[in-house]
């Protein structure tokens, strides 16, 4: 029987391909061949580096080896005797693992419609992860809004920003191929923190004003006390991050005198099953995201910085743990 090359950390620092067994659907799910993966170079490399705070969520959930991926496009190739609203040759978005075959229950599948891509439905994990983010902050058409942070996450942010209506979107990065990611359209602006005052930066953009909402995707707990100087009073700023250890801030001056508000926005904040007051699920951001790819109203492609066969994988986590400030979308190819 065939068997099934899966992507492990073996231990901090050290990849391996392994050949596992091909996992059996139970009645309920289905079996996926994997046609592309995409790398969560934030998440990912926190794990494989072990550069976690010790105590901390991550340190008490984190244990080698590690099966790491979370972003798995493929075609349906088997399904379970209770299976009905999924067929065999289905394109299937899931949360699957970085392995050629993948299981997974029937109901977690996202159909990917016949005109988006395998490379541009493998972000849809992202999106989702940023779409409750964004709806979390109640940003609305007209208001402002700043990404400090333009990795993946961050690239979204400020696209869906847009597509929702922000005006102006001010993308900040201190590293100049990050900045040129960013769509050139009007209403969106880049700056580098470094070179340009981000405060002048935003007046600049937004005729004066500071911004309503600030997303931080940096996951630096040090540089978010700054993050709010480019913040109007009574404005958002949203953790879109998950920053990696303390921060230390003094909340008269950060959150009371100014009457902000901080909102978290993990992706496990999405409700689980819609209801009227929040039918926003992954799923439906999911069917959203594939529905402004289609359209054109998000561009997904221009992100793939990488796109390799998956039997490259030890080489290329290697090269971002060295070095990630050139990387953005990696794509494991799985043919």
């Amino acid at each position: 029987m065939s068997t099934n090359p899966t992507i492990v950390f073996t231990d901090v620092e050290s990849i391996a391909i392994e050949e596992r067994p091909i996992p059996e659907p139970a009645a309920d799910q289905v079996l996926i061949r994997t046609e592309r993966t995409l790398v969560s170079t934030g998440t990912e490399l926190t794990v494989l580096s072990g550069d976690v705070p010790p105590g901390s969520d991550w340190d008490e959930h984190i244990e080698y080896p590690f099966t790491p991926g979370y972003n798995n496009v493929g075609t349906v190739v088997e399904t379970g005797d209770a299976v009905d609203d999924v067929s065999v040759g289905d394109r299937v978005a899931t949360y699957g693992s970085h392995a050629k075959y993948v299981c997974t229950g029937a109901g977690a599948c996202r159909p990917i419609p016949d005109d988006v891509s395998d490379e541009e439905a493998v972000f849809f994990t992202i999106a989702e992860i940023v779409m409750n983010g964004v709806r979390r902050s109640d940003l609305t058409w007209g208001e402002s809004s700043v990404v400090y942070g333009l990795g993946l996450l961050g690239q979204l942010a400020a696209r869906i920003s847009h597509a929702a209506g922000a005006r102006p979107v001010v993308g900040f990065d201190v590293a100049s191929s990050r900045l040129e990611r960013l769509p050139d359209e009007p209403g969106i602006v880049a700056g580098n923190p470094l070179e340009a005052d981000p405060e002048s930066v935003v007046r600049e953009a937004s005729g004066g004003q500071l911004a309503d909402v600030v997303f931080e995707v940096t996951g630096n707990p040090d540089v978010i006390p700054d993050e709010f100087d480019v913040l109007r009073d009574q404005g958002k700023l949203v953790v879109l991050s998950s920053p990696r250890g303390e921060t230390s801030m003094d909340f008269h001056d950060y959150c009371n005198l100014p009457s902000y508000t901080i909102i978290g926005a993990h992706n496990s904040s999405h409700p689980s099953v819609a209801t009227p007051e929040n039918p926003w699920t992954q799923k439906r951001h999911a069917d959203l995201f594939f529905e402004y790819v289609a359209d054109g109203s998000i561009d997904v492609a221009h992100l793939v910085s990488h796109a390799e066969s998956y039997e490259q994988a030890p080489r290329l986590y290697e090269q971002l743990l060295e070095d990630r400030s050139d990387a953005m979308g990696v794509v494991l190819e799985w043919e």
